[in-house]
């Protein structure tokens, strides 16, 4: 099945956009964004010290263009302690967090938490890590419970990819998950 294209808006109602009933905002934005094509550790790096290759930062460069012109100004920024997802922001002209929940392996409560899904009144970018980030989406877009991730297949989203969701509420004032944009760097 292909992925919807930047133009697509898919609404894909799940019971909750947290999961869990709770007050929420009345819409929350939130992007997910996989580092670019970083290199493969040498023996004995330390895997947060991964730098991105010359392509991955061709990647990381066409992205950021693309969201500096589309996301809000007040969208916060939240990236991985590691360096790859930290170069993958540096042409992006926003202020930029690091968060220790987002840093590779870590699980998708803590992701979410971070980002203040779906509470946060401004929109939040989280630059991480597969398999995390493809989690995430089986959670939020895909319905998957959060306490059956461990035995479900993350969504894939491409090196340098993105995300953009949109959890609001419709007439009948349920919350759902939209789809706003995918955008991968590899695809047209």
């Amino acid at each position: 099945m292909p992925l919807p294209s930047i133009r697509t808006r898919t609404r894909i109602r799940i019971r909750t956009c947290a999961g869990e009933p709770r007050p929420m905002a009345d819409s929350m934005d939130l992007i997910l964004w996989r580092h670019a094509e970083a290199a493969d550790a040498a023996p004995g790096m330390d895997d947060l010290s991964r730098v991105l290759t010359g392509r991955g930062e061709r990647q990381a460069r066409e992205m950021a263009h693309w969201l500096d012109r589309h996301l809000p100004r007040d969208t916060r920024v939240l990236v991985s302690p590691a360096v790859r997802t930290r170069q993958t922001v540096q042409d992006l002209r926003r202020k930029v967090v690091s968060s220790d929940a987002l840093a590779p392996r870590r699980d998708v409560r803590a992701l979410l938490e971070a980002a203040g899904w779906a509470e946060a009144t401004a929109p939040v970018m989280v630059v991480g890590h597969q398999p995390t980030l493809g989690l995430a989406l089986a959670h939020l877009v895909g319905g998957v419970p959060l306490d059956r991730l461990a035995d479900t297949t993350p969504w894939r989203l491409r090196k340098g990819g993105f995300w953009w969701l949109r959890c609001e509420r419709d007439a009948r004032d349920r919350p759902g998950v939209l789809v706003v944009a995918v955008r991968s760097p590899d695809l047209p």
